[in-house]
């Protein structure tokens, strides 16, 4: 990238946020301290309004802006990328808001490249778990809740227990969102449970945000899993698969709550974080004899009993 290329693009990058760090511009396009403190100095020579902050960065004075910016070919095809994987895998309130987004940004793309992607939408697709509708479950709550996260405003919600198989009212801090399993899961500390915990976004029933604001902890979504863990919401599985099975699972491990796997000898060690062992143990049934688990032994339990259930099944 040429310096002129460079210095526009620092420029779109320091309107991206509050503040930007020096480093946060050096390691974006490889080059030295040195070298972006003399382009920070180029543009500031050229009328840019710039301030810095000791020890935090740089920011553009309010009220500057640049005009409408364009975009590359191939930044624009990524963007339809996005838009797909937007469509089968969030909920309304994200689609929409994306949506127009979209036609914003298309409207400052030329004509032939406004028909290149409209032929590029038409040959891409992804394949998704199917969004369950219902008036029960409204699933229409992510861009609520990412506005708390920003906020730090306390959520107000009722939420569907798979335990219990009712309802119950919840206030939670907000920590992050994380999407496995094919559901998107708000990651929260629950003031009834006292405790972190982990909610399906798509179980969410009459979400609010309130007024009230909690402070921010930088080093609870670090220790969240392990927390979680602890708290008996997810389960930890281990699990070890032949080879040759293991390439045969493909993407339906993510579906289960995939956490990682390292190589054994002729298997597959794999992690799983799931809400359920009776649901995890129906799914390695399909596996057969090809899988052995590691632990927890009450899953190997689960599985003993499933095996007899279908022997008596059958028999009869």
């Amino acid at each position: 990238m040429n310096r002129i290329d460079r210095l526009t693009a620092i420029l779109i990058q320091l309107q991206s946020k509050k503040v930007v760090t020096a480093q946060e511009i050096a390691d974006r396009f490889d080059v030295s301290l040195r070298t972006v403190y003399r382009d920070v100095r180029s543009l500031e020579e050229a009328g840019v309004p710039l301030g810095a902050e000791a020890g935090r960065g740089y920011f553009i004075m309010d009220g500057y802006h640049l005009p409408p910016v364009m975009f590359t070919p191939e930044e624009a095809n990524a963007l339809v990328l996005g838009a797909k994987l937007i469509e089968g895998q969030t909920d309304r309130s994200i689609k929409l808001h994306f949506n127009e987004a979209m036609f914003k940004i298309k409207s400052v793309l030329k004509s032939e490249e406004k028909e290149g992607l409209e032929r590029l939408e038409s040959q891409i697709r992804v394949s998704s778990i199917p969004q369950q509708e219902s008036d029960d479950f409204p699933n229409n709550f992510l861009a609520t809740i990412q506005s708390a996260l920003i906020s730090l405003q306390v959520l107000k919600f009722k939420y569907f227990s798979n335990y219990t198989g009712d309802f119950n009212v919840r206030e939670v801090e907000p920590i992050g969102l994380a999407f496995y399993g094919g559901h998107w899961h708000l990651l929260a500390y629950c003031r009834l449970r006292e405790a972190p915990r982990d909610f399906r976004v798509d179980r969410l029933v009459k979400l609010t945000m309130l007024e009230e604001t909690f402070e921010a902890d930088n080093k609870r979504i670090s220790n969240f899993m392990k927390e979680i863990v602890r708290g008996n919401e997810l389960f930890e599985v281990i699990i070890e698969v032949e080879k040759r099975v293991a390439k045969l699972i493909g993407n339906q491990k993510f579906y289960q709550g995939f956490v990682s796997e390292e190589e054994r000898g002729d298997g597959i060690e794999m992690k799983f974080l799931v809400p359920s062992e009776e649901y995890f143990a129906r799914w390695l049934v399909s596996l057969g004899n090809s899988v052995k688990v590691v632990e927890p032994d009450s899953l190997n339990s689960k599985m003993l009993s499933l095996a007899e259930e279908l022997i008596s099944h059958y028999k009869s």
